[in-house]
Formats: structure tokens, sequence, C-alpha cells
């Protein structure tokens, strides 16, 4: 009797982080790496959360972090759906899945828009703005909303 082969999901596979063991910042942090370098991508988030440490004495740095990251999930978005010649941006509900990868995206870009200081500085920073619901990343959740709420008059097109 032959074995079938079994596919892990990536959700899987992902080992928890060294210093917080929490998958949500493994996560975070593999889409902070550029080119596989992930001793680098650690320094700069561990030493984000060291700063946040710091600037907020009262709250832990992971509750800052989680707290920023379920602040920045967006909860609609628009998608473009072609209905005979004309395309429209049709508002749709965000997967838990989606929500976290833009949350992540959004974060990261904001921070490195922010050129002059270090990258952890600066991630520290988008951090501590996005749990006081302010910053770059606040802002790109803000118009994809209010994208999505300008264009419900096509919601019947969602699929």
């Amino acid at each position: 009797m032959a074995k079938k082969k079994r596919f892990t999901k990536s959700s899987e596979q992902l080992r928890p982080d060294p210093k917080y063991n929490n998958t949500l910042v493994a996560k975070f942090i593999n889409c902070l790496m550029w080119d596989g370098k992930k001793e680098i991508a650690q320094r700069v988030f561990y030493d984000a959360m060291e700063l946040i440490s710091q600037r907020l004495r009262d709250v832990s740095p992971l509750d800052v972090f989680e707290t920023a990251v379920n602040n920045v999930k967006p909860v609609l978005e628009v998608r473009s759906k072609r209905v005979g010649g004309a395309t429209y941006q049709v508002p749709m509900q965000v997967g838990p899945k989606r929500q976290q990868s833009l949350a992540f995206r959004w974060i990261i870009q904001a921070a490195r828009a922010k050129k002059g200081r270090p990258m952890a500085e600066r991630l520290a920073t988008e951090l501590i703005d996005a749990y006081n619901k302010q910053g770059g990343a606040m802002t790109t959740r803000e118009n994809v909303h209010r994208m999505a709420e300008a264009n419900k008059a096509f919601a019947h097109f969602a699929w």
C-alpha cells in the first residue's frame, strides 16, 4: 500500500519567533524580510519593539503590535469587475487572511516610505501611530474604506 503525499499549509510550517514565541510576529518578520536576510529583519523588528517599550512604558510592546495590526486591518475593499463594456469598482468583504496580509503590507510600506532614520525607528513610529489609529497605514485603510463606501451603489455586482 503506497503512502499518499500530504501537502502542508504554510501556516502549519510557520514556527513562532524565538523571542516572543508568537506566530503573528514570525509572519510579520517574514514579510519585513528582504532577500532572505531573516536575521536583519528580526533585529529591525526587535529593535523597534525595544523602542516601543521605551516610549510607551505602561503597555507591553507585543500588545502594541497586535493592536496596531488589528487597527489597520480593512473590513471592505474594492475589486474591479467587468460587466458588459464597463469596469466597476465593486466593494467586497475582506477575508481574515487577506486582512492580515494587507495590514502587514501597509504598515511596512508606511515605515519604508519615511526616509532619513533607521528602519527600526521608522517601524516603531508607524506601529505606535497605528496603535493610536494614526499614521500612514491607517490613512491607507481609511482611503480603501472611503473607496468602498463611495462605490457601494455597485455592490449588487459582487460575485
